[in-house]
């Protein structure tokens, strides 16, 4: 469920990324519509290599096939985890079995159209509200799991480059390390200056501003600090935080864990310096959901990435589809099936408010 850090709000760690702001729908469907296109004439101009990766994927036996689909049920759960986590810290009783649905739902939705990810979250908003999270606090479970996701994301990007050495593209590594860098001291000046009360009032004022502005982001930002809120009367701090930022952590570890069950399946040796690189700058195009579930663009990052790293091109394509059948088509029955309960039992309370409207 292509991450699955995703934000995201829910879904793959991907997450929810919403379509650009300002692009017209027209051309997000033209560009998706010319990306297919491209990746139709790449697959006839190396259909040799997709043959010989056809080959290979026949070859694989289902049994090694469990302990991939197994690593991408573990990082479903994390996922569900995380929004169960922030739903409950933020005062809402919400049945495991609801959110355990709504996640898979949403990554199908996420995956049904180009930018659908922005549809996907006025959804999972929607079945939150509708099961009593207040305006509020919805909009906050979903703004904070994308930024945790995001952060998990760059963390094992980094770890992949620090870990890859000199492996792969050289200028990769000097480039994701110098952003990373920027990054952090970025965010610890941030941490720094907002110690001092006339640099909060400063913001405070400038976020009263949006608000007035916008009333999204005014009622993000009142959610984000009632979220905040509850998690400082239960333990102050940044440790609280730990918990919610492994489980946006593990969504992604255990993905990447399928893509390596994947590959022992078909027999395949990965460049294991470059593997998490290669795992998370994929994940990080697949985000931008140009096409429904990034269909063609993960697969031509991730292959390209791979023969990057040194895998013959046969071999990446082989693990590329693989990985895709299991992480992403085969969630898709899943989802739409949990969307589908989801909205009979919803249709269903509905008649029977609406009987109990009558007779009382």
């Amino acid at each position: 469920m292509e991450g699955e850090g995703e934000d995201e709000g829910v879904g793959r760690g991907e997450g929810l990324a919403a379509a650009p702001l300002g692009v017209p729908r027209r051309l997000w469907w033209i560009g998706s519509v010319a990306l297919v296109a491209i990746a139709a004439v790449v697959a006839v101009y190396r259909r040799q290599d997709l043959a010989a990766a056809s080959h290979l994927i026949a070859a694989v036996r289902p049994p090694r096939l469990v302990l991939a689909a197994g690593f991408e049920a573990a990082s479903l759960a994390a996922l569900v985890a995380l929004q169960q986590w922030l739903l409950r810290t933020g005062g809402a009783r919400l049945r495991l079995r609801v959110v355990a649905a709504v996640v898979p739902a949403a990554n199908a939705v996420a995956g049904a159209v180009p930018g659908g990810a922005a549809v996907a979250t006025a959804w999972v908003f929607a079945q939150w509200r509708r099961r009593g999270v207040g305006q509020v606090l919805a909009g906050a479970v979903l703004a904070v799991s994308g930024v945790l996701s995001a952060v998990a994301l760059l963390v094992l990007l980094v770890a992949g480059a620090l870990a890859g050495g000199s492996a792969g593209p050289g200028a990769l590594r000097p480039v994701v390390l110098g952003t990373a860098a920027f990054l952090a001291v970025a965010a610890g000046a941030a941490a720094g200056v907002s110690r001092f009360r006339p640099v909060r009032r400063l913001f405070r004022r400038l976020l009263r501003r949006l608000g007035a502005r916008s009333r999204r982001l005014r009622d993000v930002e009142d959610g984000l600090r009632a979220l905040v809120r509850h998690v400082r009367a239960v333990r102050p701090g940044l440790r609280p935080w730990w918990l919610p930022f492994t489980f946006a952590l593990l969504n992604w570890v255990c993905d990447a864990a399928c893509l390596l069950a994947c590959a022992w399946a078909l027999g395949i040796a990965v460049p294991w310096r470059g593997i998490l690189v290669v795992y998370a700058l994929t994940q990080m195009t697949g985000s931008l959901r140009l096409t429904p579930g990034g269909l063609g663009v993960v697969e031509a990052g991730l292959t390209a990435l791979l023969v990057l790293y040194g895998l013959p091109a046969d071999r990446a394509i082989a693990l590329t589809l693989l990985y895709r059948i299991v992480g992403y088509w085969a969630l898709q029955p899943l989802g739409w099936a949990c969307w589908l309960g989801l909205t009979l039992g919803a249709r269903r309370a509905d008649r029977r408010a609406e009987a109990g409207g009558r007779t009382g």
